[in-house]
């Protein structure tokens, strides 16, 4: 089979290797859309573990099942966690799934950017969803970020009817504004850098959008009556982002971080104009635990939340190189997606 093994953001390398064999309790699955994630281009992240086949954002058949498994069968159209947590372990419990060890050693053989996967055991019973026939391989592929996106509202308390405001209007961010929607919260405010972006996140349904450049916190306050923003949710790597996202929250307020810094970021930190009296919350999120993948399946599956606009361009495998150049240098484009 083909896959493609990335070794820098400018160097995903297109190899031959056989195709996985699975054991009792595993499944093989002919991956049929896998989003670029943009962590998947954080070359401080990945590089030191390449040479490695990334991809968590899947959909595909079913084409296999080991002995044991009983809830699929070949044929079946699923999306496919990359990782899942155990379930039983003291952070599962107390509801921090994805800070689970066995949630983050564990994944799909290779990985998404591939043209078959083997699911191990604990990802078959527990990470396959089976993807409604109504829904498309490129719907499927737009479950997991969607599930990172609700369980990060979920942690931040996110409500009807609070102010919201999302720092960078990616993917993601755009995510984060239709789901803030289909919640009911709002007025919603999106900041971005990019023209093209800054279109889109109107579109998708903020009350405004501004540019970093502009006095956004003023803009803001105008809009609320002099107040800040009850949420701010941090969608870029950004450090400037972080420091933004201090000044617009409110008063009682959280600041989601969901997007990481890099690792020899530095921010300074207001630390009585934050806590001391004025009790804001910071807080962050890390992926999606498998309840949150299957509230984002029956969100897209029931038409509450749209995706298929954000998709805007398409690749084979055999130019995944051309993709990740296009998210490293977007271009007027939102979620790239590779077709194997």
């Amino acid at each position: 089979m083909l896959v493609a093994v990335y070794y820098s953001n400018r160097d995903v390398r297109l190899e031959e290797r056989p195709v996985p064999t699975i054991g009792p309790g595993e499944v093989l699955v002919r991956v049929r859309a896998c989003g670029i994630c943009g962590t998947d281009v954080l070359e401080w992240y990945r590089r030191p573990r390449a040479p490695v086949v990334l991809g968590h954002e899947i959909a595909g058949e079913v084409v296999e099942v080991g002995d044991g498994v009983v809830h699929l069968r070949p044929g079946d159209r699923v999306v496919v966690a990359h990782h899942v947590p155990c379930g039983a372990c003291d952070d599962c419990y107390a509801g921090h799934e994805t800070v689970c060890p066995v949630l983050q050693e564990g994944h799909v053989d290779p990985g998404g950017f591939a043209e078959y996967i083997r699911v191990p055991a604990l990802q078959a019973r527990r990470g396959i969803f089976r993807l409604p026939d109504s829904l498309t391989w490129a719907d499927g592929a737009m479950v997991e970020p969607l599930g990172c996106v609700l369980r990060g509202q979920r942690l931040a308390r996110l409500a009807p009817g609070q102010s919201v405001v999302v720092i960078g209007c990616g993917v993601a961010g755009l995510l984060h504004i239709r789901a803030a929607r289909a919640l009911g919260a709002g007025p919603i405010f999106g900041v971005e850098p990019d023209p093209f972006r800054r279109e889109v996140t109107l579109r998708v349904g903020a009350f405004a959008v501004w540019s970093p450049e502009d006095d956004v916190v003023g803009a803001l306050q105008a809009h609320l009556e002099g107040r800040r923003a009850e949420r701010v949710v941090v969608c870029t790597s950004a450090p400037a982002a972080v420091e933004l996202a201090f000044r617009c929250v409110e008063r009682g307020g959280t600041v989601l971080f969901f997007a990481p810094l890099p690792p020899t970021a530095t921010v300074p930190l207001p630390f009585n104009d934050l806590f001391w009296r004025n009790e804001v919350t910071l807080t962050s999120s890390y992926g999606a635990a498998p309840a949150d993948m299957r509230r984002a399946l029956n969100l897209l599956r029931w038409g509450r939340i749209a995706v298929r606009d954000l998709i805007t361009h398409r690749f084979a495998l055999r130019d995944i190189a051309q993709a990740f150049e296009l998210v490293l240098r977007p271009r007027g484009s939102l979620k790239v997606l590779v077709e194997p």
